[in-house]
């Protein structure tokens, strides 16, 4: 932290604690705006929410109003602290103008509404111990709103530990037990053999013969985990790998470079789509070479054509009143959002479900970017990339520093399905 940093955080903290002095009582109802002019921090006032909802204030999320903005209806001195504290900006109201405001968002004549958050999410992030080769935008972003989490992997998802939270987070991830389909370019780099080797000792210390094996057990037990009211959150590799390892559970889709032995006979046409959260019809790269799972990922067609400047995805509008869920994944102080490449980047409208709700497209060749769904009782959201401020992101490359991105609207999104479970919502469409 440079010298004037530090004399601005020693300032602001000397502010805070004059005005705890001077104003104990302080009562002041707090509107937090989310539009892209009068928030200074977008990425931490989520986490200001995420402690107001955990401390027990009521907190509302007001749906199409200035970006996705929020009503805090009891502040106080602590609250405002708070938000002084994380560089928040907030907006005082009196009880009556907040209240008449939530009424007027509620007209059938507007598209707004509001939505109450009433009850935090307990969070989980899927990663292995130890440095890996590449950094994971949700880690990053939750420390960087400071929004707690706890980093949980193979072990604990199998020894019934997921129970314990609502919230998973998957990343760079392959539950194929292809180990990133990385062999053609990194198969003689230390890392990936290291990692190859502490997959293998692992699954075989959990009593599977295989890595596949052990992933696909995983990737089950997280779907039960969804069907029980779960809420699924996944970036990058993991979205596809996910419903890849799902549709090829009674099959050997893994060449011997792999697992020891030859894919198995005529795997690529016996897949079963059905476990599938939100692809089917899509068509298996066998080629081991090939940096690339399936047909779902255009990123290959995408790095051909696609200029960087050109690169944008625009977020769906939604009827807030009837599509209430959709409509807080893609609250944002801008309909569109620059794109950013990940080992999956977009997806293929051909391989999505029918029941797949698509939330964000590309505005150049319709590539889909974020979508969503449920299943059973709970609910999943897949965004393809891998980080929404490094536009071509490679392993080894360092990791983004968000206090240079405090107003990103593609961390946002990853902020949105954060806070999402927290939020009361109508009962699910049959």
């Amino acid at each position: 932290m440079c010298a004037s940093q530090k004399t601005h955080t020693y300032l602001l903290s000397a502010f805070v604690f004059v005005l705890s002095l001077l104003t104990p009582s302080l009562s002041a109802q707090v509107l937090i705006p989310m539009d892209e002019t009068h928030q200074r921090d977008h990425l931490k006032a989520y986490g200001l929410l995420y402690n107001a909802i955990e401390e027990g204030y009521d907190c509302h999320w007001l749906l199409n109003f200035r970006g996705g903005s929020f009503a805090i209806l009891d502040a106080d001195s602590k609250l405002i602290q708070q938000a002084l504290l994380r560089g928040v900006s907030y907006e005082s109201r009196t009880t009556v103008q907040l209240v008449q405001l939530m009424a007027d968002l509620a007209s059938p004549a507007q598209n707004t509404n509001t939505v109450a958050l009433q009850r935090i999410p307990k969070i989980a992030v899927y990663s292995p111990d130890g440095a890996q080769p590449w950094d994971d935008a949700v880690t990053m972003v939750l420390e960087y709103a400071d929004i707690p989490f706890t980093t949980i992997y193979d072990t604990e998802i199998l020894d019934g530990s997921l129970g314990d939270y609502q919230w998973l987070h998957l990343h760079h991830e392959d539950f194929t037990g292809q180990y990133g389909k990385f062999y053609g370019s990194y198969r003689d780099a230390a890392w990936y053999i290291n990692q190859k080797a502490s997959f293998e000792a692992a699954a075989h210390e959990m009593g599977y013969t295989k890595v596949s094996q052990q992933k696909l057990a995983v990737a089950k037990t997280i779907s039960t985990f969804v069907d029980n009211g779960g809420f699924l959150f996944a970036m990058c590799s993991a979205t596809d790998s996910y419903d890849i390892a799902l549709a090829a559970q009674n099959t050997d889709i893994c060449e011997s470079m792999f697992d020891g032995d030859p894919m198995g006979p005529g795997a690529a046409y016996r897949l079963d789509y059905t476990p599938c959260f939100a692809f089917e019809n899509f068509t298996l790269e066998t080629n081991p070479l090939r940096y690339e799972y399936s047909n779902i990922d255009i990123t290959d067609r995408r790095v051909r054509s696609m200029k960087k400047d050109k690169d944008y995805f625009e977020l769906f509008d939604f009827s807030a009143k009837y599509d209430v869920v959709p409509t807080i994944l893609v609250q944002n102080h801008t309909d569109l959002v620059r794109g950013f490449y990940g080992q999956t980047t977009a997806f293929a409208p051909t391989t999505l479900k029918p029941t797949t709700t698509i939330l964000g497209t590309n505005t150049v060749d319709g590539a889909v970017r974020y979508i969503h769904g449920t299943q059973g009782k709970g609910y999943w959201t897949f965004y393809g990339g891998h980080d929404p401020e490094d536009y071509q992101h490679r392993v080894g490359d360092p990791p983004t520093d968000l206090n240079n991105h405090p107003n990103s609207p593609g961390y946002r999104l990853i902020l949105n399905n954060i806070l999402f479970p927290a939020a009361k919502k109508p009962p699910q469409k049959t």
